[in-house]
């Protein structure tokens, strides 16, 4: 009789202890996918006040070409008013009239504020690529995908922009 609660509690013991390390696997689980939301969301804000910057140099540039800059005006417009998921095209729409401007007939100090916005626009825009890769290959594994673990958090989307040739 002493054989068989000594195997019954050794079996209740590696079920407890099995049970155990899957609650804390979760749990550290849903902690690090919430911390790469809160990463995607804090990128996101660096992103989005890097092209803030950028409309405004480009506004600035469009103000100094006249009434050849109206497009560039109403492009960077359209870009801060765009939603999220529009302004990869709103952005693109930007570079696209900023590559028109000739720099040569620009001030040395806007053609400096512009490559300055640009390359604050590519490093913030990687940064937030980067934490949308990672949060998606958590999101994607099996297991955080069969308990839920994302909860209600949308999927974070990669912002694809065309980077302009500084120079």
């Amino acid at each position: 009789m002493m054989t068989i609660s000594a195997v019954t509690i050794l079996i209740v013991a590696i079920v407890v202890a099995i049970v155990s390390v899957g609650i804390g696997w979760i749990y550290k689980t849903a902690n690090r996918l919430d911390r790469l939301h809160v990463r995607v969301d804090l990128a996101w804000q660096a992103l989005d006040a890097a092209l803030a910057r950028r409309a405004v140099v480009a506004r600035t540039i469009g103000a100094g070409l006249g009434a050849d800059g109206r497009e560039l005006i109403a492009c960077a417009d359209r870009a801060e008013r765009a939603d999220r998921a529009d302004r990869d095209l709103a952005e693109n729409e930007v570079s696209a009239q900023l590559a028109k401007v000739d720099s040569s007939t620009l001030r040395a100090q806007l053609v400096a504020e512009l490559a300055d916005a640009d390359t604050r626009v590519m490093i913030s825009r990687r940064f937030y690529n980067d934490a949308v890769r990672d949060t998606l290959a958590l999101r994607g594994r099996g297991p955080v995908r069969l308990l839920r673990l994302g909860g209600t958090a949308p999927e974070p989307r990669y912002l694809e922009i065309v980077e302009r040739v500084l120079g």
